[in-house]
């Protein structure tokens, strides 16, 4: 109902392409944009201005990537991928160990594998795997903001809210649903249609079994936590009616004296 307007295909004149890079046909490349070695580019995709696909990474059919995307050297985007603005896919994974001096980096190894028709909001930011993989899964969507950090795996046609962050190793299962500024631990496991609402958490190592709806810090099923959430307003009427007995018993001893 509404196409979004699509850029002539072509390269751009300020745009730097590789000579080993492959583009397909109906691409277009946009100013200042940057193509390394090897990369791959589907038909029909579009790279918006200042954006950059590094070396040897590939991205699928009519995907498109809007202004100042980074693509990291080896990422992988599927079909009819949308990436916003700012969004940098494929950056190391926040992995350190201590060393006899402080932090150690730990090489990161791995890659990034981004399915079919997934959406990944502004300023975004997708870490590579230490070793293997950090894998979104086809039909997801991510919104602005949003951290996912290495070796983390998001199932299928899942919602992440804005300023969500993502420990790493984590799995979420299909159709989960996360509502802003959620904080998940490292290695935690989301089971499949869990629906956690905003600001709601999750420890590390600890599961969520789906599906169902979750709330608050730490997250439990909704109707428990509304519970807790009730319990001081009960307890601050509970000391109004204490403090009315006091007075009253202290009435009524003065008049038995």
């Amino acid at each position: 109902l509404h196409p979004e307007p699509r850029p002539a295909p072509g390269i751009h004149p300020t745009a730097v392409v590789d000579a080993t890079a492959a583009l397909g046909s109906g691409v277009s490349v946009g100013p200042h944009a940057v193509v390394e070695a090897r990369a791959e580019i589907g038909d029909r995709v579009i790279l918006g201005p200042g954006a950059v696909v590094g070396a040897g990474a590939r991205v699928g059919a009519d995907s498109r990537l809007h202004p100042r995307v980074v693509l990291y050297p080896g990422v992988t985007l599927g079909e009819r991928v949308v990436v916003h603005a700012g969004a940098v896919l494929g950056a190391d994974g926040f992995g350190y160990v201590d060393g006899p001096e402080g932090k150690v980096k730990f090489p990161q190894l791995g890659t990034l594998v981004v399915e079919d028709d997934v959406e990944i909001g502004a300023n975004a930011a997708l870490d590579r795997g230490a070793l293997e993989a950090t894998v979104i899964r086809r039909g997801t969507k991510i919104d602005n903001l949003v951290q996912i950090a290495h070796n983390v795996e998001i199932g299928r046609n899942c919602a992440v809210s804005a300023q969500t962050g993502i420990a790493g190793t984590t799995k979420l299962g299909d159709g989960v649903v996360m509502g802003g500024q959620c904080g998940i631990g490292d290695h935690g496991v989301i089971g499949d249609g869990i629906v956690m609402g905003a600001r709601s958490t999750l420890f590390s190592g600890k599961r969520l079994e789906g599906p169902g709806l979750y709330f608050g810090h730490p997250a439990r099923p909704l109707r428990e936590e509304l519970r807790r959430m009730a319990a001081p307003e009960r307890l601050q009427r509970l000391a109004v009616r204490v403090q009315a007995l006091e007075k009253r018993l202290e009435r009524l001893e003065g008049e038995v004296e």
